[in-house]
């Protein structure tokens, strides 16, 4: 495991594998909750992916997750703070530009640091997310804090909480800082910025994902967005499912349709 400190005291885990003979592009990973760089990325099969098309692969446990620290304060996870630590690794490893990939929550992350910092990033990826992630939030973080200290996880009712109580579980990740993570009180997402990021942006999720919403939704704010929905995927399939792995590669190798087409 390597790991590096941020500007406020904070450690984080985070690979950083490069192909032999040097890469031809770098991409940087971000999990989504309950998840880690191993299980969102490594065991998926993304990692792989990545290092067969010769590209330098960053993951990155976001604090609260894997093997990075575990706050219990709400305020140690604000959205800033998070971006902050991307371009904190970024910085730490001497990757001036690359392109970024976020999943689920991950997204929110991804969305943060592009906004920082446009300049920065060659490429955006949002996975597992669509229109909803637009709308206006709920007390969806303390009812999923609720699940995740919850001691008996029987009495959680709503099947998509229980879903990632059961995933926190499986991972052995610290219920308890999950919890803070999820109360972070941030601000909503800055539409206008988002419609002024300048670099190409993929939006894409199953046809399944109730939660995401339609990718195009959230892909038309962007100069340069393009939504695809997965026939038969989920949430939780469409992360290691082989069509998200072609959707991705498509974008980055530019061969997805004209982000303009009937936009005008």
């Amino acid at each position: 495991m390597a790991s590096f400190t941020t500007p406020d005291g904070v450690t984080l885990a985070y690979d950083d594998i490069q192909p032999p003979g040097g890469a031809e592009r770098t991409i940087l990973l971000l999990h989504g909750f309950a998840s880690n760089r191993g299980e969102g990325w490594r065991r998926t099969g993304w990692y792989g992916a990545f290092e067969r098309r010769r590209m330098r692969v960053i993951g990155l446990d976001q604090r609260g997750h894997g093997e990075s620290a575990k706050l219990y304060d709400p305020q140690d996870y604000g959205r800033e703070k998070l971006a902050g630590d991307v371009l904190s690794l970024m910085d730490h490893l001497g990757v001036q530009r690359c392109d970024l990939f976020g999943y689920s929550m991950g997204t929110r992350t991804a969305l943060q640091a592009a906004i920082l910092a446009p300049g920065r990033f060659s490429n955006l990826i949002l996975g597992g997310v669509g229109g909803r992630l637009l709308q206006p939030s709920t007390d969806r973080g303390s009812i999923m804090a609720d699940a995740m200290l919850a001691e008996d996880p029987a009495t959680i009712t709503q099947p998509f909480l229980r879903s990632f109580r059961q995933f926190a579980d499986e991972q052995g990740e610290d219920r308890r800082a999950l919890a803070a993570f999820v109360q972070a009180e941030n601000p909503p997402l800055d539409e206008a910025a988002m419609a002024a990021l300048p670099m190409p942006v993929l939006v894409v999720a199953g046809q399944r994902d109730e939660g995401a919403g339609d990718p195009e939704d959230l892909a038309r704010i962007f100069p340069l967005g393009k939504g695809v929905s997965l026939p038969g995927c989920d949430h939780f399939s469409a992360i290691p499912h082989g069509l998200t792995k072609a959707t991705v590669f498509d974008f980055l190798d530019g061969l997805l349709d004209d982000p303009y087409e009937g936009r005008f």
